[in-house]
């Protein structure tokens, strides 16, 4: 009994780290060999303990991969001030001209977008027909000072559902700004 539980534990752990496409892809092979249920005892705080340290582990490597840009393109930002007490789904890195060099795994989360399909692109593919004009125009301004802000708009996901973004955005300088970073969060959805 001992090894069948941890064996369905470790099917459970398996299973929960899975992406929703890639579970319904499986699901079908997947039949229960006994049809008594077990208890849970404490696999869910487990779970819920081994999400939010995942998560902290993903964002510090995140973390560090812009430190590694950052050394390569010599910004001389305080990336630990940078990044202190910030939480963040995605990050989105774009040149001067607003055209995306590096997002992380989490946008991909976050949108359904490919790393691949958003790279040269500009953020305003994710705009739709519910993004606010006077939104795009204050952001557009705000850039243009090159100071942080923060701001919210509503971006669309891969699959067209309308979301809230709060957005954090810093230059990112050497002897001038030579790019932008932008913090990113799902704050609503539809």
């Amino acid at each position: 009994m001992k090894n069948k539980l941890a064996n369905m534990m470790c099917l459970d752990l398996f299973l929960s780290s899975q992406e929703t496409s890639d579970y319904n892809a499986i699901k079908e092979s997947i039949t229960p060999t006994d049809s008594k249920k077990l208890p849970l005892l404490s696999f869910d705080f487990y779970n819920n303990y081994f999400s939010s340290e995942m998560e902290l582990l993903d964002n510090k490597s995140d973390i560090n991969h812009v430190k590694e840009l950052a050394s390569k393109f010599d910004w001389k930002n305080n990336f630990e001030n940078l990044f202190k007490d910030q939480k963040f789904e995605a990050i989105v890195i774009t040149d001067i001209n607003q055209n995306i060099v590096w997002v992380n795994e989490g946008f991909t989360k976050m949108t359904g977008f490919t790393k691949n399909f958003a790279l040269k692109k500009s953020p305003t593919f994710l705009q739709g027909e519910e993004t606010s004009l006077e939104t795009k125009k204050r952001i557009r301004n705000k850039i243009a000072k090159n100071t942080p802000f923060s701001d919210v708009i509503i971006n669309y996901k891969k699959d067209k559902t309308p979301y809230k973004c709060e957005l954090k955005i810093f230059p990112l300088y050497s002897k001038k700004t030579t790019h932008f970073i932008a913090l990113e969060k799902s704050v609503a959805s539809f």
